[in-house]
């Protein structure tokens, strides 16, 4: 126990290569008491943790085991409280779709001092580990990054999918495998043209990273032929027709 108080600390790993985990990041898990971490983060460094610190697998495998997000957020706060320092290292940033804000809100709920360590995203370094620039000054002056986890026309969605279509930036779609035909569906039917290049990345950063391009007409067909299964980014408009 810590004289000075338990903490959490929010670290974003990226994109699954321990070399991409930030130096801040790396320190934090050295001189962490508890590690909760995610199937996505670079486990690797947890051959760095310091003796006698605990390592809590909180997995959540697609349609396979789970942990919910409330439970992670009651450890993090359980742990917190006995003094100890709990790093929860996820993939990615913890910011961008990591739900990093829930559990910060639920550590300051109870009290606990939280600190964030951002992380890379794999919406940014997936395309970039693929040859893919998702800004190009004369091709697109932006990019826009969604979840695709629910599809078109899905209830709990809150994406306006033609204005998507419309915004003439780079598209990145995470979690989109599942849904990716109905996405592709929904941009064209909306206006985007079916020509427009794409691009799916699987496991980027990872010894086993794959890519497939194609257009928006095909990507979705093309992903699954070869293949392609989460953790995967898929990167729509004329810069997916970059070639490494």
């Amino acid at each position: 126990m810590r004289a000075d108080g338990g903490e959490v600390v929010l670290v974003g790993g990226g994109p699954g290569d321990p070399g991409l985990l930030t130096v801040a990041g790396l320190e934090a898990v050295r001189t962490a008491d508890v590690v909760v971490c995610d199937r996505l983060a670079p486990l690797a460094v947890l051959q760095q943790v310091r003796p006698g610190a605990e390592v809590i697998d909180v997995a959540k495998i697609p349609r396979g085991a789970f942990t919910s997000q409330e439970r992670i957020n009651e450890l993090l706060v359980e742990h917190g409280r006995t003094g100890r320092r709990v790093v929860r290292l996820k993939g990615g940033d913890s910011f961008v779709f990591g739900r990093g804000g829930e559990e910060w809100q639920a550590c300051a709920a109870a009290g606990l001092p939280v600190r964030v360590i951002p992380g890379v995203s794999s919406a940014l370094a997936a395309p970039a580990l693929a040859g893919v620039p998702l800004t190009h000054r004369q091709l697109t002056q932006g990019f826009t990054v969604v979840s695709g986890h629910l599809p078109p026309g899905d209830p709990g969605s809150t994406l306006d999918w033609a204005a998507l279509a419309r915004t003439n930036t780079t598209l990145v779609v995470l979690m989109g495998v599942a849904t990716l035909p109905a996405i592709t569906a929904a941009l064209t039917a909306a206006g985007l043209d079916p020509a427009t290049p794409a691009m799916t990345v699987a496991d980027g950063g990872l010894p086993s990273q794959r890519d497939v391009r194609g257009a928006v007409a095909d990507i979705a067909a093309r992903t699954s032929e070869a293949g392609l299964r989460p953790p995967a980014v898929t990167v729509i408009g004329a810069v997916a027709g970059f070639r490494p």
